[in-house]
């Protein structure tokens, strides 16, 4: 099925192809089993090879996979938690809440970008953020970072691929390494600054 998605992309114009890696990285944060990191790979090295330029394709699918957030971020802030309860009754539980808000409250829009770089778990930040009352610009502007990162570091190695396809279907297999060392270094990097924080504040207090 996903060699059939493949062939599909591989035939269509330009514009359409930009317009379908927009949809698809919008539709991940709605259908997290998507497999949008392969299809944004493909296109971008489709791109790369003539069907247009492999920063448009970065962009479709960044601006894409931001405006699919800022969906799901209005969609939990309008229904709040309740709804979440309802359609993710295994992870969006009291429990799942509580710790969202101990890990925004101490590590602050940090905690966002990291979750978004866990797959299946960056699907719930959104409607999470917005369920939590986060400031929509600074929860959005965090999920586009997170995002901007992702999806860069894909359309990267995608055009660096150049005619060697298996290369990039390599490299997403090893994705899920890399996913955990970016987490952990953002993650380490924000608990170093929250630590200067505190410790600044407790000299001042």
């Amino acid at each position: 099925m996903l060699q059939s998605l493949l062939h599909w992309l591989a035939e269509l114009p330009a514009a359409v192809l930009y317009l379908s890696l927009t949809l698809f990285a919008a539709l991940e944060n709605v259908f997290p089993p998507l497999p949008t990191d392969t299809v944004v790979a493909f296109g971008t090295w489709l791109a790369a090879r003539g069907k247009g330029s492999a920063l448009g394709a970065f962009l479709c699918t960044w601006l894409g996979n931001i405006a699919g957030a800022a969906a799901m971020y209005e969609v939990g802030r309008r229904h709040g938690t309740g709804w979440m309860r309802r359609h993710f009754p295994r992870l969006a539980d009291e429990q799942g809440e509580a710790r969202l808000r101990t890990l925004y409250s101490r590590y602050g829009l940090v905690a966002l970008v990291v979750s978004r770089f866990i797959p299946g778990v960056r699907a719930l930040v959104p409607p999470f953020a917005g369920a939590l009352r986060v400031p929509a610009v600074s929860a959005i502007g965090a999920m586009a970072v997170a995002s901007g990162v992702w999806y860069g570091l894909i359309s990267y190695f995608a055009w660096r691929a150049g005619a060697n396809w298996d290369a990039v279907t390599a490299l997403l297999a090893r994705s899920g390494r890399v996913v955990t060392i970016v987490a952990c270094v953002v993650a380490l990097l924000g608990g170093l600054l929250w630590f200067r924080r505190y410790r600044q504040q407790r000299l001042e207090s």
